[in-house]
C-alpha cells in the first residue's frame, strides 16, 4: 500500500512496508532504494516542521513524525553500516585505478555520515521535545529548521555522489562474488 503524507505534505509516494525494488541479490540497487527512504522520511520531517510552525500537528502527522524518527534511528544506521563495513572496504581493497581515484570520495562520504548523524541527533531531540510540549520556543524552532536544512543539504550531495558515481563504479569494479557477499552481509544486519 503506497503511503503519502497528509494533504499539507509533499505528494511523494513510497511503498512503505512493501518489498523494495531490489533484493539482497542486487545490493547496489538496494542501497539506492534506501536513499529513496532517507529522502522520503527527511521530507516528512521538513514538511511537518514547516506546518508545525503555524499550527498544531494532527494525530496522523504526529504518527508520521514518529515513523520518520524510527526510520532514522533504526534503518538509517544499518544503511551506513552497509556502506562503511561492506561496500567501502571492498572498493578500497580494489587495485583498479578508478578505485584509487575514488578513495578521497569514500573518506568524504564517511565524514558525511558522521556529520549527518550529529545533525540528526539534534533534529531528533528537538522533534521529540516539540511533540512532548506541543510546540517549541521560536529559538528552538529556528534551530530545528536550521538542522533540518543542513541535513537535507548533506544528504542531497551525498546521495547524488553515491547514486550517480560510486554505485556505478562499484558495479564495474566488484566481482559477482563480492556483490553477493555484500548482499549477504546486508541481509545479516537486518536479522
Amino acid at each position: 500500500m503506497a503511503h503519502g503524507l497528509s494533504p499539507a505534505c509533499p505528494p511523494m509516494m513510497l511503498n512503505i512496508g512493501q518489498p523494495p525494488d531490489h533484493s539482497f541479490d542486487q545490493p547496489l540497487g538496494l542501497l539506492s532504494d534506501c536513499h529513496r527512504h532517507i529522502e522520503y522520511f527527511l521530507d516528512v520531517l521538513v514538511t511537518l516542521e514547516r506546518l508545525a510552525a503555524s499550527q498544531s500537528l494532527t494525530v496522523e502527522q504526529q504518527l508520521q513524525v514518529e515513523g520518520a524518527l524510527r526510520y532514522f534511528d533504526g534503518a538509517a544506521p544499518r544503511h551506513t553500516a552497509d556502506e562503511e563495513e561492506s561496500l567501502f572496504p571492498r572498493l578500497r581493497a580494489s587495485n583498479a585505478t578508478a578505485a584509487a581515484r575514488a578513495l578521497h570520495v569514500l573518506s568524504a562520504l564517511e565524514r558525511d555520515h558522521e556529520l549527518a548523524d550529529a545533525h540528526y541527533r539534534t533534529v531528533e531531540r528537538l522533534w521529540r521535545r516539540r511533540m512532548t510540549l506541543g510546540g517549541l520556543p521560536e529559538s528552538e524552532t529556528r534551530e530545528l529548521r536550521d538542522h533540518l536544512g543542513i541535513l537535507q543539504a548533506i544528504y542531497r550531495g551525498h546521495i547524488a555522489v553515491e547514486d550517480r558515481e560510486l554505485f556505478p563504479l562499484a558495479a564495474r569494479l566488484l566481482s559477482p562474488v563480492e556483490l553477493r557477499d555484500i548482499g549477504r552481509e546486508m541481509a545479516a544486519r537486518r536479522r
